[in-house]
């Protein structure tokens, strides 16, 4: 596997894959997670670490640098590739690009009705450290907010 930064021009690749690993999400979300042009405008503020094999992206994960504080988000890996391992090596080379740059914090945030992830960070190293309302731009069909976690870079 062969790891690299996105490019503008990864925009439609990164969005088709973000929106077929954030499948389960179709439960509370019924339309896609991301689209080019929100890919295009992440960039403009952090960047994508993109996992390829054999020339296939297969996983990628967003990562933006917030003063002394990481943070990553977007983690998704292809579905065929799900439970690998592939999505852990991804947080911990994102993990390592924010510590290259000097955070002493990663941070993520995990909306509350996904049940099955806060216990995958905490095995990561991961704590809850607050919530946030649901974004106003997405159209959740029930009532839901968001889970902030933490983890010490040092």
């Amino acid at each position: 596997m062969k790891t690299r930064t996105a490019k503008s021009e990864d925009a439609a690749n990164v969005a088709r894959l973000v929106n077929a690993a954030f499948r389960p999400e179709r439960f509370f979300i019924d339309a896609d997670r991301t689209s080019p042009e929100k890919v295009l405008d992440l960039l403009q503020k952090g960047k994508f670490l993109l996992a390829e094999e054999a020339g296939t992206l297969v996983g990628c994960v967003y990562v933006e640098l917030r003063g002394d504080r990481g943070y990553f988000g977007l983690l998704a890996v292809g579905p065929e590739r799900q439970r690998s391992g592939l999505g852990k090596q991804l947080v911990a080379a994102a993990e390592e690009d924010c510590r290259a740059a000097g955070c002493r914090v990663m941070e993520l945030t995990i909306v509350n009705l996904r049940k099955d992830l806060p216990g995958l960070y905490r095995h990561l190293g991961y704590m809850e450290s607050g919530t946030l309302p649901f974004p106003s731009d997405q159209q959740a069909n029930q009532p839901c907010h968001l889970i902030q976690m933490s983890k010490p870079l040092a």
